[in-house]
């Protein structure tokens, strides 16, 4: 499906000109994506992108908050009514400036692939609260319709991008699964977990679209390749051992013809310290651990090359040396676009 080493990102960005975001997106990966921008507006945060149209969701963007706050008006008919199949719900140009620059800037163009991207179910509503501080999650009709949101949302996504693209990735960026198990969340039901990712990442197949995921620490990682997903993406920067503690499970993941986005390349102030020798031997050590437990041939016939994670946090700086590194050490493994 891809060529090995093809490269993309994890979607926020630091820019706060969506145009100059592009395209350094553009001029960078070989399957482009389009820039989420939290410095922009906190409306492009990962969990105010997505909430738009999510009945009682209350909003302070002075004091950066969101919530949800049950009244007694008719948000639930109205959301309720505008539910099917067959709903695919926008995001508005003021939640996502860097997508409809996007799309401005590729509409004559046609790329074989292009990466669009979601808050996953379980960091949505296990990271947004309602008035009294309890989390969406644990409200059963609210995570329901919250689900049903964002993957009304990720339908919409993918045909927007089809339009410009052979066939479009989404990926559901779930952070939140490198704290399931622990103290904070000893609620959160592993099978209802699994439902979730589920449905998510198959609402993006049915679509014709290729369902991925990223997180960027620890993760139960079987409950991660029974999601149905076709790409995962982890942080092989910081967290590469983590993968050869589940040989069979990945060896197979891998056969069935997934594939692993190795986020090899820094997003934290790690960057800094680092460059395309360093992360070339810093791969090459890594390539040489998992070959231990998973076959080397499907580790290199079944890999993208990304960032650790979004820069969003970095400055712009270091977000061009991050997608300079990534290019460079592509490259520099052998396999040049």
């Amino acid at each position: 499906m891809f060529t090995p080493f093809s490269t993309t990102g994890i979607g926020s960005l630091p820019h706060t000109d969506p145009d100059e975001a592009c395209r350094l997106v553009l001029e960078t990966f070989d399957i482009p994506f389009w820039p989420q921008l939290p410095k922009l507006s906190f409306r492009e945060f990962m969990i105010p992108q997505y909430s738009e149209a999510l009945p009682f969701l209350k909003i302070d963007e002075t004091r950066e908050a969101i919530w949800i706050e049950r009244d007694s008006s008719d948000a639930l008919t109205v959301f309720y009514e505008a539910c099917s199949d067959k709903w695919r719900a926008p995001i508005s140009e003021s939640y996502a400036k860097g997508l409809y620059a996007f799309i401005r800037r590729i509409k004559e163009s046609f790329c074989p692939f292009l990466k669009g991207h979601v808050t996953g179910p379980l960091t949505f509503t296990l990271g947004l609260k309602d008035d009294k501080g309890k989390l969406v999650y644990y409200d059963e009709e609210l995570r329901e319709i919250s689900l049903l949101l964002l993957k009304a949302r990720t339908l919409w996504q993918i045909e927007l991008l089809k339009h410009y693209a052979g066939q479009v990735i989404i990926f559901i960026d779930e952070p939140i699964l490198s704290a399931l198990g622990t103290s904070a969340y000893i609620g959160v039901d592993n099978n209802e977990a699994l439902r979730l990712l589920r449905e998510t990442a198959d609402s993006v197949k049915n679509a014709g679209g290729i369902p991925g995921i990223h997180c960027c620490g620890k993760a139960d990682w079987p409950l991660v390749i029974n999601s149905g997903v076709s790409i995962i993406s982890f942080d092989a920067y910081d967290y590469l051992e983590m993968i050869s503690l589940y040989p069979e499970e990945f060896s197979g993941f891998l056969q069935k013809g997934g594939y692993l986005a190795w986020g090899i390349v820094p997003t934290t102030e790690a960057i800094r310290d680092e460059n395309v020798d360093s992360l070339k031997r810093r791969f090459d050590a890594g390539m040489k651990h998992l070959s231990k437990f998973i076959p080397e041939s499907l580790l290199f016939s079944q890999i993208l090359l990304t960032p650790s994670c979004g820069t969003g946090s970095l400055s712009v700086d270091e977000t061009s040396k991050v997608f300079g590194i990534l290019s460079e050490l592509k490259k520099s493994i052998g396999w040049a676009s």
